[in-house]
């Protein structure tokens, strides 16, 4: 399937707003939000496959791959799924990302999952 630039933009800044969003993780350790053990250690091994995920994901688009619009939704679903968490996490009285960019980079994934799922409906 062939995603027109548009597309293709969307996908790129959502899928680089995720990954900054994880650096943005590792600042508040949100390892300790999760309880994972192993602290910083084990939460590092668990970003290698999400990270991985979302660049395997960004060939298949940029190459039109017969599973690129399964891809596509998948990291608006990412997306809209990482929202949702730290949402959860915002209503408990968690005072972690609260910074000004910490909160942009979730309302830019917010908006950058809707606009790729709009832009997959138009076609």
């Amino acid at each position: 399937m062939a995603f027109n630039p548009y597309q293709k933009l969307l996908f790129l800044l959502n899928a680089t707003v995720l990954i900054t969003h994880q650096i943005d993780a590792a600042f508040w350790h949100e390892w300790e939000l999760f309880r994972i053990p192993g602290g910083n250690q084990i939460n590092l091994l668990l970003n290698l496959p999400i990270i991985a995920l979302v660049l395997y994901a960004q060939a298949q688009v940029a190459t039109g791959s017969p599973t690129a619009r399964a891809y596509y939704t998948l990291i608006a679903g990412l997306g809209f799924l990482t929202v949702l968490i730290h949402s959860a996490f915002f209503l408990s009285g968690s005072e972690e990302f609260l910074q000004p960019m910490s909160i942009a980079l979730l309302l830019a994934t917010t908006v950058l999952s809707t606009l790729q799922l709009l832009a997959l409906r138009a076609r």
